[in-house]
């Protein structure tokens, strides 16, 4: 089904299943070898709790959350806002988290994203290298398993012929085969060649409600970033009614470039390459009450 859809808006792509390599290794570093056993998502908070006016005080967990999804200990993957509470500034986080367990503390190899105070320009930083939480604020879209090793869904794509990014051309491909039935997926991908569109968000929250989603792009600072980019993404077919975000994707690097992806600008050279699960189970945590549609790109 996803070769199928990829081979729509790609030059070349291959979808295959594979052992999940060894994320230990390069160029992951992440802090369990697999994104196997009991895979499941959670969507928390949402995009209403940071526009069209932030809504500091909604901090949450990665251990808590970890619980919540009957699986502690897990190890999570995926995009959200960092908390500002702990940084003192709002920030993309790349979470990449062992949460604790009865047997281990948990380990946090996540990443922050903000704007560089000196230079305006992109400052990514290692989340342990500062603090030793596992606090996220607003809002995050979260793949979660046991982190085994075992069979993934290898998906490689290379040059863009179509107007979809990555992520959206899988997501829409699931939709038009599945339908009504929602399927969802989450995991890693590397963009390997070319380069990237990503925002990060200002330091400051909007002094000012960002209504529409003209507000919400003059507000983001958008920067072209450089391959290889390391992205954590979830994406669900459809909402199925719990007021999700469908597709979330954060990424990270090792030349200190990093945020959130919206697609790559070099579509002749992009080379794409994923290990993707589908989830059993969707958790909805702390949905809004009062929700909009603005800012869910």
């Amino acid at each position: 089904v996803l070769q199928k859809g990829l081979k729509e808006n790609f030059a070349d792509a291959e979808v295959s299943v594979v052992d999940c390599p060894d994320l230990t290794k390069e160029p992951f570093h992440f802090p369990a070898k697999g994104i196997c056993g009991k895979p499941r998502l959670a969507d928390v908070g949402g995009v209403p709790y940071l526009i069209p006016v932030a809504q500091t005080e909604k901090v949450y967990d990665l251990n808590t959350v970890a619980k919540e999804i009957e699986l502690p200990g897990a190890f999570i993957l995926g995009a959200g806002a960092a908390s500002s509470k702990i940084l003192g500034v709002n920030a993309e986080l790349i979470a990449i988290v062992q949460s604790k367990s009865e047997k281990k503390p948990a380990v946090n190899g996540s990443y922050v994203a903000q704007i560089n105070p000196a230079d305006k320009g992109c400052l990514l930083e290692k989340y342990s290298s500062k603090y030793n939480d596992c606090e996220f604020g607003l809002l995050a879209n979260l793949y979660a398993s046991e982190g085994q090793p075992g069979k993934v869904i290898e998906v490689k794509a290379n040059g863009r012929t179509g107007e979809l990014n990555f992520v959206t051309c899988l997501r829409q491909t699931l939709e038009k085969h599945y339908g009504e039935k929602p399927v969802g997926m989450g995991g890693t991908f590397i963009i390997q060649k070319g380069k990237a569109k990503i925002h990060i968000m200002p330091t400051e929250f909007s002094a000012c409600p960002l209504n529409t989603d003209e507000d919400v792009n003059n507000w983001l600072k958008f920067f072209e970033m450089k391959a290889p980019l390391i992205c954590q993404t979830v994406f669900v077919s459809r909402d199925p009614g719990f007021d999700l975000r469908v597709e979330h994707t954060h990424c990270f690097s090792h030349h200190g470039e990093g945020g959130h992806y919206h697609q790559d600008t070099s579509p002749d050279s992009v080379q794409y390459l994923g290990y993707l699960l589908p989830a059993e189970q969707l958790f909805r945590i702390d949905r809004p009450q009062e929700t909009h549609l603005v800012g869910r790109d």
